[in-house]
């Protein structure tokens, strides 16, 4: 198994960003990409038009979520990967750290790929825009 660790700043307050991870709407629209979200322990979600599904399994308001994460990519009998998401705010900035572990060997590189081109460059352009108000 592989897992990676990744990070990105925001101009925008934890409060705001945690509520946009786990809103339907504000998902899709940082991503670009259909999402239904569960903001609840337990309940289920998708994104990326389905690529990509799983539960919420842990979630402190504005600090940290942990989810069941895979995408249809994934063999049928291979275990679900784990995502770790923490929120660190200061000076009005977050910092999120995104842990994903039990990724299939030889799937890190791809993901982190991924998790750059297709998260981490759309909401640095869609949070960066909400800033300035």
């Amino acid at each position: 198994m592989e897992s990676l660790k990744m990070s990105v700043t925001l101009p925008v307050k934890a409060d705001k960003l945690y509520k946009a991870w786990l809103s339907s709407k504000e998902h899709a629209a940082f991503t670009g990409g259909a999402a239904k979200v569960s903001s609840k322990v337990g309940g289920k979600f998708t994104a990326w038009d389905g690529y990509i599904s799983g539960k919420n399994t842990e979630l402190k308001a504005n600090k940290k979520i942990v989810q069941t994460w895979r995408t249809s990519e994934f063999p049928e009998d291979a275990p679900d990967s784990i995502l770790e998401l923490d929120f660190e705010e200061k000076n009005g900035k977050t910092k999120l750290n995104l842990y994903h572990y039990n990724l299939q060997k030889g799937d890190a590189k791809k993901y982190r790929d991924g998790w750059r081109d297709y998260y981490f460059e759309p909401m640095k352009q869609y949070f960066g825009e909400w800033s300035y108000e």
